[in-house]
């Protein structure tokens, strides 16, 4: 009944597509609410069954795409990924419910976001190029329409909108194409005639098959140099779309890598995956590094999405490399380590957006610079925000801990491996690892910080209240597992190793020992983090202990941080630029920043200041060096190619006569 069941789920969320297309404005939100939590309860189940049991199942028909065909298989790989968007489509649709944006009531807007959880659900089950990209391609324009609701308000928004839709369709093109090289030479286009059929392929087509998707699906991960999109994107999506971008679309590149290089291919070649490491390296630096100098709060998470994928790709390259050189224990702990890093990040970073959804609603602005003093007006969004970006930033006994240690894990034991190039890629992704999550750190005890501690800066912060009930029961719904899986890892593990042996050909058995707890059976490694939970709750009791007997002696109170003064103001106080600017200086050749210092003297005299305005704008460095220019090329040829449409039917026939002659002179 697996199957059957996933194919209703789909149905379900098709019949939310319909409801928000025809249902009148006072029922339209609640409907679709309704019918799509319903899909994604009924995936969850789906996919859970497939997880626990571990078998595959599969479902075919000529009815809905009658060319290729709608073939779908859910096995404990694809399953896992299913389970990820329902999680994170689950808690965002409950917050839609209530979240104020007027643009997301449309008939539209709606619709779209309903086919755009469907097709998010259908893309890991699809088993052929034609089903596979039939659910991309719905997922990429859906997601692209709601970029695009505040595009009448906000120019960012028609900008971000056009740099997302150029990147995701050059990358669903390469997709495409490197699926059709390796199904043509594998004489079929279901991904079970290009499995039975990869070893027999030669080494280049099977090389230029895998670069292509790599490309693509890279471009989706976020996957720095192809990251330019998300930074844009998120931060002008509304924030329910923005957690399903981050939570669980970004997820599904690292899926496509997965399928493609380690299910279909058969672990392919060696460099493959140290290219990924490099990829990976590249990207967990450049996101750590731009999350540190952000002030903008959405910019920020998404920059923090490009370090997490960063992470997860030098997880996914460390275990492919590892297998290719016959390490295959210590392949499947790197790619458990990867894939439950996936699962983490797709709830504390889905609860992230929530939260910065709630602060922009509650106080009007995303600017940290402009907020302060939350912790105290909305306690709720403030706890949850804690443990997640507690989460993020690997703190026990939280999940990203956990995470973080089983990817270091494998990172380490790696080492006994005796190829020099892939202890070389090993290292480097041991640099990178340490180097991101240090500036990690700095970015998010930035972000909790200035944002939710000290005193409001503007009068949006010092009003804010806490926002709709069913808004923090979504945060809180994300922010479980950050805690669950934190303190009883172990309980996840089973599950990811039956998907990490689909994703490695004739996987073997991982070092991880069942249980709670996380432990490698011949390995130096183990960490028990519900004791480490009562450790640290059993000396948070006596500290408050010891803190009741000392409060009852006399005590003097004064403004802490007083340095003398009576009266504390804002201005006293840290922002988010002040506080990222040492390390802006640090990697100034990096981050480049753009600073401005504007004075205004007092009319009688040059020498006292009336006012000062100080502005600290960090540019992407991939994105100005390389793809602006680009831009600019293309914009230059578009311009002179507006010259050959000049209106002469004589001229217009005469391209038609020579690219007749160039068609014949080919086919000759």
């Amino acid at each position: 009944m697996t199957i059957p069941l996933f194919v209703v789920g789909l149905g379900i969320g098709v019949a939310g597509v319909l409801a928000g297309a025809v249902l009148p404005a006072r029922i339209r939100v609640a409907s679709i609410a309704l019918l799509v939590s319903g899909a994604c309860l009924v995936e969850l189940l789906a996919a859970g069954s497939v997880l626990l049991s571990g078998r595959s199942r599969t479902f075919s028909s000529t009815a809905i795409l009658p060319l290729a065909g709608l073939r779908l298989l859910l096995d404990p790989l694809g399953a896992l990924f299913v389970a990820i968007v329902a999680f994170v489509g689950l808690a965002a649709t409950v917050y839609l419910v209530r979240y104020a944006f007027a643009g997301l009531t449309t008939r539209s807007a709606t619709a779209c976001y309903a086919l755009f959880v469907t097709s998010l659900l259908a893309v890991p089950a699809a088993a052929n190029t034609g089903s596979f990209m039939f659910s991309w391609e719905l997922m990429a324009i859906s997601s692209l329409l709601l970029l695009l609701v505040e595009h009448r308000h906000r120019q960012s928004a028609r900008e971000a909108a056009q740099w997302y839709g150029v990147m995701t369709q050059m990358g669903a093109a390469s997709i495409l194409l490197g699926l059709l090289v390796l199904g043509s030479h594998a004489g079929g286009q279901t991904f079970a005639d290009i499995k039975s059929s990869a070893a027999g392929l030669s080494p280049t087509v099977r090389s230029v098959g895998f670069m292509l998707v790599l490309f693509g699906f890279s471009s989706k991960a976020g996957a720095v140099p192809f990251h330019v999109w998300l930074p844009r994107a998120h931060p002008e999506a509304p924030s329910p779309v923005s957690a399903l971008m981050s939570g669980a679309m970004v997820s599904l590149g690292i899926y496509g890598i997965i399928r493609v290089g380690g299910d279909l291919l058969s672990g392919g070649l060696l460099w493959w995956w140290v290219l990924v490491i490099a990829m990976g390296v590249l990207s967990a630096l450049f996101g750590a590094l731009h999350a540190t100098a952000s002030s903008d709060l959405k910019r920020l998470l998404a920059y923090s999405t490009i370090d997490n994928m960063g992470l997860v790709l030098i997880g996914v390259g460390a275990s492919g490399a590892l297998w290719v050189t016959g390490r295959r224990d210590v392949a499947v702990l790197a790619m458990i380590a990867a894939l439950f890093i996936l699962v983490v990040h797709a709830s504390f970073k889905g609860c992230l957006f929530l939260a910065a959804g709630a602060i922009e609603r509650s106080t009007g602005t995303r600017d940290l610079d402009q907020l302060g003093g939350l912790i105290h007006r909305m306690k709720g969004t403030a706890s949850v925000f804690a443990i997640a970006a507690f989460s993020i930033i690997a703190l026990p006994p939280l999940s990203g801990f956990a995470g973080e240690w089983l990817l270091f894990q494998s990172l380490l034991h790696g080492f006994t491996d005796r190829n020099t190039t892939t202890v070389i890629a090993l290292l480097a992704g041991v640099v990178a690892f340490a180097l991101a999550g240090g500036l990690t750190a700095v970015a998010f005890v930035k972000a909790f910080g200035i944002g939710f501690i000290g005193r409001a800066r503007s009068p949006g912060a010092g009003a804010a209240t806490e926002v709709a009930g069913s808004m923090v029961a979504a945060m809180v719904l994300l922010a479980g597992p950050c805690l669950v899986l934190g303190v009883v890892p172990g309980l996840a593990i089973p599950l990811l190793a039956k998907a990490a042996n689909v994703g490695l050909p004739s996987a073997t058995p991982g070092p991880l020992v069942r249980g709670p707890n996380l432990e490698l059976a011949g390995y130096y490694g183990a960490i028990e983090p519900a004791l480490l939970l009562v450790a640290l709750v059993v000396a948070g009791c006596l500290t408050w202990g010891v803190l009741k007997l000392v409060a009852r002696r006399a005590t003097r109170r004064a403004e802490a941080w007083g340095c003398g003064r009576e009266l504390q103001t804002s201005r006293m106080q840290y922002t988010a630029t002040s506080f990222a600017e040492p390390l802006q200086r640090v990697f100034s050749d990096v981050l480049r920043p753009d600073i401005d210092v504007e004075v205004t003297h007092v009319a009688e005299s040059r020498f006292y200041e009336k006012a000062l305005a100080y502005s600290n704008e960090t540019d992407d460095a991939i994105e100005r060096s390389f793809y602006r220019p680009v831009a600019s090329a293309f914009r230059w040829w578009g311009e002179r190619a507006r010259r050959i449409q000049n209106g002469s039917v004589h001229r217009y026939l005469a391209f038609g006569f020579a690219a007749l002659v160039m068609v014949l002179v080919v086919l000759a």
